[in-house]
């Protein structure tokens, strides 16, 4: 502990953000020319080094943040640096996108307000780069064993540069035309500028890792010759399938999934297109949903132009303070403000959520677009639509952002690999992250070789960020133990492990 009275000395000081009106006239991170060490390094220093850090606890990495903390406050960022990449290897991404229940489980918020841990690991984070701690660590010798890693999201990455920085042949395969899964098409630019997603892809290449965009397994390439060809596979595919809304009228124009819109957005911002093909510049926009992804929703909107934007949640608004139900130190629900939300309540000086609210359908114009949303109060506990609550709102354009029910149930690589679905629709796992198969063609080879790997949102289903990477990390573990007898890698979590509850 640097400073033993530091919590006392100092209260929490975020961060802040840029002014609103200055960060909606562009695409720029939210935080982009912020000042950050001075503060931060005053910040860490409230850190209590607790003899049971439940920070821990709260992130499933286990980043060991007491100890980057105490460097931080003393501005050692190379030993910081060490520190934080020991579990993560990418903190510039977590930094910017998990919503960091390590905070949460921070020992002061017993009574006091948490240490802002997510903005040191933002700022230790681009330290690395700043300061070239990020060299490129190729292995010193190969396994001769191959691995193929269907996916290229946070788990994806973070599998296959582990199993490459510990000798094995590693090739990532990508349906999109570009690494990084939703990191690159399905995270607005406003939360993380994609150059940070580049140069980490830059680092994984200098060591060895192969790339190969552009490829769908399961239809490109069949998923059993994968197999065949390599000593085993990883299958890091995600969470896809979209959820629907079947109400009456959706069949109308204008009516869109929150990640098409999203991805249209991002490829505008990577310079594919001059402009989106669905834009919300004139419209008055309506986003059907209450998590992050409806969030991003909102802020590109805004940036786009947006008449007005509004969204809809089921469930109730949440109260300031943790319930009963919710004791420290698990994440609550509480009343939260995302940078999109402050966006919007500064044009309508209100929040931009309506609570507690259920669409009942859609209504449009004699060409087929839609022109309102008709919505209803719903009742708390069994979300049914009260009677004599009914109105009608203004929608031009309608985003679902309603989540996701796991990964893509009709692609050929369920099938040509036989993967079997749990009962939560994603794909079933052993304890070891082993496919359970049926049985499929193949099933030879597969014995043969070293096994199929399920690794993040795709056997989990829709998680965080910090997740996912902490996924990627314990199947590279499972799989050099598979293909070498035993493994020195870390394994964080374990396939049935779960955010802390009450």
């Amino acid at each position: 502990m640097s400073d033993p009275h530091g919590f006392l000395k100092f209260p929490r000081r975020p961060v802040p953000a840029r002014p609103v009106q200055e960060r909606l006239n562009d695409w720029n991170e939210v935080y982009a020319g912020q000042a950050r060490l001075p503060l931060v390094s005053e910040q860490a220093g409230r850190c209590m080094d607790c003899g049971i850090p439940f920070c821990h606890s709260g992130c499933p990495l286990g980043n060991l943040i007491p100890e980057w903390n105490t460097y931080a406050r003393r501005e050692n960022w190379q030993a910081a640096a060490e520190r934080l990449h020991a579990t993560n290897n990418f903190p510039e991404f977590t930094g910017r996108l998990c919503p960091a229940p390590c905070e949460d489980a921070c020992v002061l918020t017993i009574n006091a307000d948490p240490v802002t841990i997510k903005n040191v690991e933002q700022a230790i984070a681009d330290q690395i780069w700043e300061r070239g701690y990020a060299a490129p660590r190729p292995p010193e010798r190969l396994s001769g064993k191959t691995v193929a890693v269907v996916g290229s999201g946070p788990a994806g990455l973070a599998a296959a540069q582990q199993l490459t920085r510990i000798g094995h042949t590693v090739a990532v395969y990508e349906r999109a035309d570009r690494i990084g899964g939703l990191l690159r098409y399905g995270i607005p630019e406003f939360k993380m500028e994609k150059r940070h997603l580049d140069r980490r892809i830059e680092q994984m290449l200098a060591e060895g890792t192969k790339f190969r965009t552009g490829v769908e397994i399961g239809s490109d390439l069949d998923a059993s010759e994968l197999v065949e060809r390599h000593d085993a596979v990883v299958i890091a595919v995600g969470a896809r399938g979209q959820r629907e809304l079947p109400v009456p009228g959706r069949e109308l124009h204008g009516i869109h999934q929150a990640m098409d819109y999203l991805t249209l957005a991002n490829r505008v911002t990577q310079g594919d297109c001059d402009a989106p093909a669905v834009t919300a510049e004139g419209k008055h926009v309506v986003i059907i949903g209450g998590g992050d992804t409806g969030s991003d929703c909102m802020g590109t909107a805004l940036r786009q132009g947006a008449a007005s934007v509004v969204q809809l949640d089921i469930n109730p608004e949440p109260g300031d303070d943790r319930s009963d139900s919710e004791p420290w130190p698990v994440y609550p629900k509480i009343y939260r403000i995302s940078h999109a939300h402050e966006e919007a309540r500064g044009r309508r000086g209100a929040d931009p959520r309506v609570f507690a609210s259920a669409t009942l359908r859609f209504e449009g114009d004699r060409t087929g677009r839609v022109r309102e949303l008709r919505l209803a109060e719903v009742e708390p506990e069994t979300r049914r639509p009260l009677p004599g609550t009914e109105r009608g709102i203004p929608a031009d354009l309608v985003l679902l952002a309603l989540g996701f029910y796991g990964p893509e149930h009709d692609t050929g690589l369920m099938g040509q690999l036989g993967l079997t679905l749990d009962g939560r629709g994603n794909f079933a796992r052993d304890a070891g992250f082993g496919a359970e198969t049926a049985d499929p063609p193949g099933r030879a080879a597969r014995r043969r070789t070293g096994g199929i790997f399920i690794a993040g949102d795709a056997g989990r289903g829709q998680s965080l960020v910090v997740w996912a990477i902490a996924e990627g990390r314990s199947v590279a573990a499972a799989t050099d133990r598979c293909l070498s007898g035993s493994t020195v890698l870390p394994a964080p979590i374990a396939p049935q492990d779960r955010p802390l509850v009450a």
